[in-house]
C-alpha cells in the first residue's frame, strides 16, 4: 500500500493510461492527466491528453485505482468506458495545437452516486509558471520529469505509471518556432503522448543567477506531443508520438528530441470551453 505524501509520490498519481478503439478493430493507447482548474473558489476537472490520442475513437477506457477513501488500493482497478469516446473530447481549435480536454466531474458525480470511488491526483493551475518567473527564474536549460506509459510499458500489478527524467532543449520562455511550445531532450516512445512535464528539483535549486536555494520547487510545464525522427539519411521530421508499438523491422528512428506544449495553452483552452457554457 501507498499514501502519497511525497512530490513524486503524488505525481504517479496525476496520469491515466487511456485505451481507444478504432473502426479497423486496432487499439490506440496513450497518457492522459488529471487537470484541476481553480476559478472563484469553484474547481473544475478535465482529463487532458492529445487530440492525435483519441482520434477517430469509436470507445474508450480510463484505468483507476480504486480508493479506500484515504489511499489507493493498488491493484484494484476500475475501468471508466466510453461509447463515442472521441466526442467527448474538446480539442484545440488550431489544428497544429495537439492538446484536448474533456470534462471530468460528470464521470466523478456518476460514480460517487453508485458508491465508487477511485484515485488520482490532480495537477492545479496554480502550478503553471507566470511569464514573470519564467523570464526571471527559470533558466534556459533545466531538469525536467515527465509520466506516462512509454510504449505501453507500466506496472501493470498495480497500475502505476512510469516516470522519467529529461532536460528542457529550449528555453520555456521563448515560443519555438512561433508556437506555444518548447523542446525536451528526453528518450520519448509511442505510449508517451499525453504525458505531463513537471520542472521538479527536490531538496535544492538555483532560479537563473541568483544561487543555490535550500528547499523544493515544481511547476507544471505541459503536455508531450510530438518527437523528432530519423528516416534514412538526413531526412528529419517531426511526428506525432505513435499511439501503438513500433515493430522491431521498423527504420525510424527517436531522436530523444520532443515537443512539449505549454501548461497555459491547457489553462486558456479550458477558459475558453467555461466561457462557452457561462461558467466564468
Amino acid at each position: 500500500m501507498i499514501k502519497p505524501e511525497s512530490i513524486f509520490e503524488n505525481i504517479l498519481f496525476t496520469t491515466v493510461r487511456i485505451e481507444a478503439s478504432l473502426p479497423d478493430n486496432s487499439t490506440s493507447t496513450g497518457t492522459g492527466f488529471v487537470f484541476n482548474y481553480e476559478k472563484n473558489d469553484k474547481q473544475y476537472l478535465f482529463v487532458v491528453t492529445n487530440k492525435h490520442v483519441i482520434k477517430n475513437s469509436i470507445k474508450g477506457k480510463l484505468a483507476f485505482n480504486l480508493s479506500d477513501g484515504e489511499k489507493p488500493i493498488l491493484g484494484k482497478v476500475f475501468t471508466i468506458n466510453y461509447s463515442n469516446f472521441e466526442s467527448q473530447w474538446i480539442g484545440h481549435p488550431q489544428d497544429d495545437i495537439d492538446v484536448a480536454i474533456m470534462p471530468f466531474a460528470p464521470v466523478l458525480n456518476e460514480l460517487y452516486n453508485k458508491g465508487v470511488q477511485i484515485f488520482f491526483k490532480s495537477i492545479t493551475s496554480d502550478l503553471i509558471p507566470s511569464d514573470k518567473l519564467l523570464r526571471e527564474d527559470i533558466d534556459a536549460v533545466e531538469d525536467i520529469v515527465f509520466v506516462g506509459y512509454p510504449n505501453d510499458i507500466y506496472d501493470r500489478r498495480n497500475l502505476l505509471p512510469v516516470v522519467r527524467r529529461g532536460i528542457t532543449a529550449t528555453p520555456v520562455s521563448i515560443d519555438f518556432e512561433g508556437k506555444p511550445a518548447f523542446l525536451i531532450d528526453a528518450s520519448i516512445f509511442p505510449g508517451s503522448s499525453g504525458s505531463p512535464v513537471f520542472l521538479c528539483n527536490i531538496g535544492s535549486y538555483s532560479p537563473k543567477g541568483k544561487g543555490l536555494i535550500a528547499g523544493s520547487r515544481i511547476f507544471f510545464l505541459g503536455i508531450v506531443a510530438s518527437v523528432f525522427t530519423r528516416k534514412d539519411l538526413n531526412n528529419i521530421e517531426l511526428i506525432d508520438i505513435p499511439t501503438g508499438k513500433i515493430p522491431v523491422v521498423a527504420t525510424t528512428q527517436m531522436l530523444d528530441l520532443g515537443i512539449v506544449y505549454k501548461s497555459i495553452v491547457i489553462k486558456e483552452l479550458i477558459e475558453e470551453f467555461l466561457k462557452t457554457r457561462g461558467e466564468i
